[in-house]
C-alpha cells in the first residue's frame, strides 16, 4: 500500500495543523521582543554594563558569538532532520535549551557576582536554541500548503509572532515591570508578585516569562501538527549523512544560480537586520535616556506596525512575488538607518538643531525622540515582510523533500556571518565611542544585500 505523507503539499492540511504551526512564532516571539530588544537588552546596557557604550559592545559580542555557533549547527542539524524525517523532536530539544537559558536570565541581578556573564551566556544560548528550532519549523512549510500559498502562510506566521510579542510586552510593562522612581508600571499599577523595581526584578522576569510562554504555546504544534514520517536511517548514520549533505547542498546551491545568489544576499541583509533589532532598544536608552515607559510604548507601537506589515507583506508576496517585497524592504531599512544616523539628542537631519529631551516634557517630548519613534515604526512595518518573504522565496526555489537541508542552509546564510554586523557595530562603537557608528555600518550591509538580491531571477 502506498504511503501517504500526512503533510503532503496538497493544500489539505487541517486547520488545527496549520494553527499549531503558526503558534510556533507566537511561542518564540517574547524571547525576541522582551529579551533581545525592548526590555532585557536595555536593562543590560543601563543597569548591568558599566555604561551604555560598553553595554552595546558587550551585547554585540554575545550576538556575534551566537551567530558563529549557529553558522555550524543549523545546516548540519537541518540535513540530519531531513535524513531522519521528524522535525518536532529537534524542536523539543531546542525548546528545552531555550527554556533553561531564559530562566537563567532572572539571576542577572545588579550588583550580583558574574551577573554580566550570566546575562550574556544565557542570551547567547537562548538565541542559538530558538534560531535552530526555527530551522525545523520552517522546513515544514512545503508540507503544509501548496506553493501559491507559501507567502500567506509565512506572512501569517510572522504576524502571529508579532501579535505574541505585543501581548507579552503589554503584560510585562503593564503589570510586571515598574519604573524604579515611581514604583509603578506603565499602566500605573504596583507590579504583580511583589516584584522589586529597585533590583530591576520586573526587567529580569522577562526571562522566566518568556520560558513559560514558550512552553504553553508551543504545545499545539506537538499536539495537532503531524510530523514528517520517520525514515529507517539511524541517528548516527543520519549525522554522518548530514555532514556530507552540507557539501552537496552548498554545491547544489552554487550550481543553481538563483538559490546561491539569494542565500548570499540573505547572509548580508539578515546580518544587518539581526544587529538592527539587537541594538534598537539599546540605542534609545543610550542616546535619549529612555526608561521602561518610553521603551515599552516604543515596543508596543513597533510591534503593531510589524503585525500589519507581516500580514500585508504576505499577500503582496503571493501577488507580486517574494523578490520585489524583499528588495523594497531592504531599501526602506537602509533609508531608516540613514535617518537614525542623522539623529542626536539636540539635532535631526544632521544639522537641524532641536531642544534636547527634558523629563518634564513627557514621553517622546523632543523632536529627535519623535523622529526616532517614527523611524522605528517603519522598521517594524518592513521587517516582517522581509523575513517572511525570505523563507517563502526559498520554499519556492527548492524541492519540498529537501526543505530541511536548504532551510538549514538558509539559516547558515543568515547566521554564518551574523556575528559580523553585530561585531562590526560593537567594534565601531568602541573605536569611535559613539552609538551613531551602529546605523552607519548597517547601511553598508543593507546596500550590499540589495545589490546581490537584484541578480536573483524573479520568483
Amino acid at each position: 500500500m502506498k504511503h501517504i505523507d500526512p503533510l503532503a503539499p496538497s493544500g489539505k492540511a487541517s486547520r488545527s495543523a496549520i494553527v499549531g504551526w503558526l503558534l510556533f512564532d507566537w511561542a518564540c516571539q517574547p524571547f525576541f521582543t522582551l529579551v533581545t530588544t525592548f526590555v532585557f537588552a536595555p536593562y543590560f546596557a543601563s543597569a548591568l554594563a558599566p555604561d551604555a557604550v560598553s553595554g552595546q559592545s558587550l551585547w554585540g559580542y554575545a550576538t556575534a558569538a551566537a551567530g558563529f555557533v549557529l553558522a555550524f549547527l543549523s545546516p548540519v542539524l537541518g540535513s540530519i532532520a531531513d535524513a531522519t524525517g521528524p522535525k518536532k523532536p529537534w524542536i523539543a530539544a531546542c525548546g528545552l535549551v531555550l527554556f533553561v537559558a531564559s530562566l537563567a536570565l532572572w539571576y542577572a541581578a545588579p550588583g550580583e557576582p558574574h551577573a554580566i556573564a550570566i546575562a550574556l551566556m544565557a542570551f547567547a544560548f537562548g538565541t542559538v536554541a530558538v534560531e535552530v528550532a526555527a530551522v525545523f519549523n520552517n522546513a515544514m512549510i512545503p508540507h503544509l500548503v501548496p506553493p501559491e500559498r507559501y507567502g500567506r502562510l509565512s506572512g501569517t506566521g510572522w504576524a502571529m509572532g508579532y501579535c505574541g510579542g505585543l501581548v507579552s510586552l503589554v503584560i510585562v510593562l503593564g503589570f510586571l515591570a515598574a519604573d524604579a522612581g515611581s514604583g509603578k508600571t506603565v499602566l500605573g499599577f504596583a507590579p504583580l508578585f511583589g516584584l522589586d523595581p529597585a533590583t530591576r526584578e520586573g526587567d529580569r522576569i522577562t526571562g522566566p516569562f518568556s520560558a513559560v510562554w514558550f512552553l504553553i504555546f508551543v504545545l499545539p504544534l506537538f499536539l495537532f501538527t503531524p510530523d514528517i514520517p520517520r525514515s529507517a536511517m539511524g541517528l548516527k548514520e543520519a549525522a554522518r549523512q548530514g555532514v556530507l549533505q552540507i557539501r552537496k547542498t552548498v554545491a547544489d546551491a552554487r550550481r543553481h544560480e538563483s538559490v546561491g545568489r539569494f542565500l548570499l544576499a540573505n547572509m548580508v541583509y539578515q546580518d544587518a537586520l539581526v544587529a538592527l533589532f539587537a541594538f534598537g532598544g539599546i540605542y534609545g536608552a543610550g542616546v535619549f535616556g529612555w526608561q521602561a515607559v518610553e521603551l515599552g510604548v516604543f515596543g508596543i507601537l513597533l510591534t503593531v506596525t510589524g503585525t500589519l506589515g507581516a500580514l500585508i507583506g504576505g499577500r503582496l508576496d503571493d501577488r507580486f512575488g517574494a523578490k520585489p517585497v524583499i528588495l523594497g524592504a531592504i531599501l526602506v531599512l537602509a533609508l531608516v538607518c540613514l535617518g537614525v544616523l542623522s539623529l542626536g539628542r539636540e539635532h535631526i537631519l544632521f544639522v537641524v538643531s532641536t531642544a534636547p529631551p527634558v523629563p518634564a516634557d513627557g514621553i517622546y517630548g523632543s523632536a529627535s525622540e519623535r523622529m526616532f519613534v517614527l523611524l522605528g515604526l517603519v522598521i517594524g512595518s518592513v521587517a516582517g515582510p522581509l523575513q517572511a518573504s525570505s523563507r517563502s522565496l526559498l520554499a519556492r526555489l527548492v524541492p519540498a523533500r529537501e526543505a530541511g537541508r536548504y532551510f538549514g542552509l538558509l539559516a547558515l546564510s543568515g547566521k554564518v556571518t551574523s556575528f559580523l554586523a553585530p561585531l562590526a557595530v560593537a567594534v565601531a562603537t568602541a573605536i569611535f565611542q559613539t552609538q551613531a557608528a551602529g546605523p552607519a555600518v548597517l547601511i553598508l550591509f543593507l546596500l550590499a544585500g540589495f545589490w546581490l538580491l537584484s541578480g536573483v531571477k524573479r520568483v
